[in-house]
């Protein structure tokens, strides 16, 4: 998902648009599959004035409404 959908789809939800989330979708759309650490590593080495819990806020906002999928890396035998 490019980080246009992304930010359009936070702006359906009534979420405004500020330079930390487009910071954050523009990591996230390029990095598909990544972690929700390393994505908070990347923001962090982008800006660090963003904090490790504003990262994480974003990406359960994201996966709440459908934009990303968690990817359980332990599966239960």
């Amino acid at each position: 998902m490019s980080n246009e959908q992304i930010i359009d789809a936070l702006r359906k939800e009534g979420m405004r648009i500020t330079k930390q989330r487009k910071i954050v979708a523009d990591i996230i759309a390029e990095n598909d599959g990544a972690s929700c650490k390393d994505i908070c590593c990347m923001v962090r080495k982008s800006d660090e004035s963003i904090g490790t819990a504003t990262v994480y806020r974003m990406i359960k906002v994201l996966e709440d409404i459908g934009v990303v999928e968690r990817i359980d890396m332990i599966k239960l035998h």
